[in-house]
């Protein structure tokens, strides 16, 4: 008599238990989970008191300001209901303009006018709204329907960015940003969020945009991702993703890396926009960065974090002198 052969599992259990990845395997390839991250770093490194000075997006583009750290240019400012019903004058002076909440989070509330029709105003998406439209997404926002926590909010109009033509075939219906982790002033990681059809033109990963990891040395393409599986090719342009290089890298790095003079906090994430005129922009900060950024990049950000841990107090004191210690040390093949 033969003996009975194993039970085999049914293809979805393997496809399922495939899908998970071990928390040894995790360790080994340096991921930093949540709590070591909100622990080790935004609770070590970012002072409750700063927080208010990334989480209220005028707060930090007023500081930008000062510290001459390029934004975009600031038109006014509306901080009470009343002044809503005086805003048509204001607004048709303007050809093209961004309404957003201060304090608003994950793209919640952000409106983007690229032009004028008679007395309508252009949507990015081409359809066309009222001024009576207009003044209603204000009073939203004011209230804070779109602010963290549903607090009462001000509404900050800005100049747009001018969308650079490099990333017109990496991108649908929405401006890609660039997000680097700084760490104690020194960048760490990088990536390039890609708008989608699926993600509403909203350069934000849970929703559905494009990740695509750059290599801190060089500014190029390592991977990309797409709700955090791997994808060669934007699924809307077909644009082969890997052909991605981000040129005058090093001033982007210098531009996050000043951030950090700038607030003060240790652990920030700052998101970057290029414009076709002024260059790279400061968009906004992030006092708690999320982790994703280590699924588009094939690898953890631990390593680098304990890296930068161990370096020995102010060794590079120039936003300058840390760039360069990264782009020599942080190499797609190195640590």
């Amino acid at each position: 008599m033969s003996a009975p052969s194993a039970p085999v599992a049914p293809a979805g259990i393997k496809r399922w238990w495939n899908s998970w990845v071990s928390p040894w395997r995790l360790k080994r390839m340096g991921i930093l989970g949540m709590n070591c991250r909100n622990h080790d770093f935004i609770a070590a490194y970012n002072p409750r008191s700063l927080f208010p000075l990334v989480d209220n997006k005028l707060k930090t583009k007023l500081l930008a300001e000062e510290y001459e750290v390029a934004t975009p240019k600031l038109f006014f400012v509306v901080n009470a209901q009343h002044e809503i019903a005086h805003i048509e004058e204001k607004l048709m002076a303007l050809e093209a303009f961004a309404v957003k909440p201060a304090k608003g989070s994950g793209g919640k509330g952000i409106l983007v006018i690229i032009g004028r029709r008679g007395d309508k105003f252009i949507k990015s998406s081409g359809a066309e709204i009222s001024i009576e439209d207009i003044k209603r997404h204000m009073t939203n926002a004011l209230a804070g329907l779109y602010s963290l926590g549903g607090k009462p909010d001000v509404v900050i109009v800005e100049d747009l960015i001018q969308f650079d033509d490099y990333f017109k075939d990496y991108s649908y219906e929405g401006v890609p940003d660039i997000r680097i982790i700084i760490f104690k002033g020194y960048p760490v990681m990088a990536m390039l969020r890609l708008a989608t059809h699926k993600s509403d033109g909203k350069a934000n990963l849970h929703q559905g945009a494009v990740g695509v990891g750059l290599d801190i040395a060089t500014g190029r393409a390592l991977k990309a991702v797409q709700h955090s599986k791997p994808v060669t090719h934007h699924p809307d342009t077909k644009r082969a993703l890997n052909e991605i290089q981000i040129a005058d890298w090093r001033n982007w790095l210098l531009l996050a890396s000043k951030c950090y003079e700038m607030t003060g906090l240790g652990y920030i994430g700052t998101d970057l926009v290029l414009d076709k005129v002024r260059g790279a922009q400061l968009l906004e900060l992030n006092a708690r960065p999320g982790l994703a950024i280590q699924v588009a990049n094939g690898r953890g950000l631990l390593p680098r974090l304990r890296h930068i841990e161990s370096l020995k107090e102010r060794m590079h004191r120039t936003a300058e002198q840390r760039v360069d210690y990264v782009m020599k040390t942080f190499t797609a093949d190195g640590l």
